[in-house]
């Protein structure tokens, strides 16, 4: 089993994504990259602490690489704006890969340039994997728990949309 950490936007977003991915095991949203140990979503909100919203990946490298999962990460969030997501602005919506190991590093690398050599000017931070700290239970599979939510109703189904459209060959049920 292999990790991933990306942080694209809401994790409610990315993580009702990535879930739909063969190989992948399971998905934690949570906060990495700040400077303040076990930090409260409210913390997050607030920008106290510089974290971003991320979720952690657990994966069955042989069904599904590290280079399709990017692939699906740039695909289905906006790596051009800093700070932000559609209608979420702040730190903690940053695009970011944090990475466990040089091949992540390198691929990661290469598919941005890769981004790049198409004229795409990608923001996306990539950095080591610092602390992870789980989100609160309530945040946790939220997009299956709460499918009529508003803010999930309007951000996730253009998400899942764009990954039936382009990855049909990832996804557990087609």
């Amino acid at each position: 089993m292999q990790q991933a950490l990306f942080g694209g936007g809401c994790f409610w977003c990315t993580e009702a994504v990535f879930l739909q991915i063969q190989g992948v095991q399971q998905v934690v949203s949570g906060y990495a990259g700040g400077h303040q140990p076990d930090p409260t979503y409210e913390q997050i909100c607030r920008g106290d602490t510089q974290h971003a919203e991320v979720i952690l990946i657990d994966f069955d490298e042989q069904q599904v690489s590290y280079r399709q999962l990017l692939d699906v990460f740039f695909a289905t969030h906006d790596p051009t704006t800093l700070n932000r997501q559609g209608n979420d602005v702040g730190t903690q919506y940053r695009s970011v890969i944090y990475y466990f190991n040089d091949e992540q590093k390198a691929a990661a690398d290469t598919t941005i340039q890769a981004l790049k050599d198409e004229g795409i000017n990608i923001v996306t931070e990539l950095s080591p994997a610092p602390a992870f700290y789980p989100a609160e239970d309530y945040h946790q599979n939220f997009f299956a728990r709460n499918p009529n939510q508003g803010y999930c109703n309007f951000s996730i189904p253009p998400k899942l949309n764009k990954l039936r459209s382009h990855f049909m060959a990832l996804l557990k049920n087609p």
